[in-house]
């Protein structure tokens, strides 16, 4: 079967060449200041969303689902985000409460990939990140019934309005619906590209959350 023209074609040992930088070795003994360092570069050289990450759950049949979401805080205790908790990846990890995160930042050409076990974070976490949001957004989360079937473009626009007018004198208060999970992370792998395909993998890893982390390198 003949490549699609659609494809980007092999790099050849040029572009390999080409693509030879200095960078040391990858090393560090503590995977959160890491990615803090890696997230800096990514926010300094991504054009759009340097905290967008792919989030991945399975639904009662098992079969897997993964969606971009962006990440909203982070810390010792894991990676925050928010969603609607009646949203099709609200309602999984409702039934099976693990989920697993990719960054992957092109700019860099290197990519951190998560597993874990999610919960919620608490009701004042995520009052204090709805208020910041933007108006508008505010009125979106009342607005919309996420992943569900909509009739026509038309109805979110007059939903929108409705919460609008409905909240026309005051602040727009979080809606029971909108909560925030946090990934706690068991095995984190930080991989960083390298010419011929001969990447690096250094993967982190422990049994428990308040356990000690661990790492190892993998092969590419």
């Amino acid at each position: 079967m003949s490549a699609s023209k659609e494809i980007p074609p092999t790099p050849s040992e040029a572009d390999y060449l080409a693509a030879l930088t200095d960078e040391p070795p990858l090393e560090s003994q503590e995977p959160l200041e890491l990615f803090r360092a890696w997230l800096a570069q990514a926010r300094a050289s991504e054009p759009n969303d340097a905290n967008a990450m792919a989030l991945a759950t399975v639904d009662a049949e098992l079969l897997p689902d993964v969606r971009m979401v962006l990440l909203k805080n982070f810390g010792s205790d894991g990676m925050v985000f928010y969603s609607n908790g009646q949203s099709a990846k609200g309602q999984q990890l409702l039934g099976n409460p693990q989920a697993a995160l990719l960054f992957h930042w092109k700019s860099l050409r290197r990519q951190v990939r998560l597993r874990g076990a999610i919960v919620p974070v608490s009701d004042e976490e995520a009052d204090a990140y709805f208020v910041s949001r933007a108006r508008d957004s505010r009125l979106g989360a009342w607005a919309s019934d996420q992943s569900r079937e909509m009739p026509d473009r038309l109805t979110l626009a007059r939903r929108v309005a409705e919460a609008s007018a409905r909240f026309a004198d005051g602040a727009v208060p979080r809606p029971a619906q909108w909560v925030g999970y946090r990934l706690n992370p068991v095995r984190i792998e930080f991989w960083r590209d390298r010419p011929y395909r001969l990447h690096e993998r250094l993967e982190f890893y422990r049994p428990a959350i308040d356990a000690a982390w661990a790492q190892r390198r993998l092969f590419p």
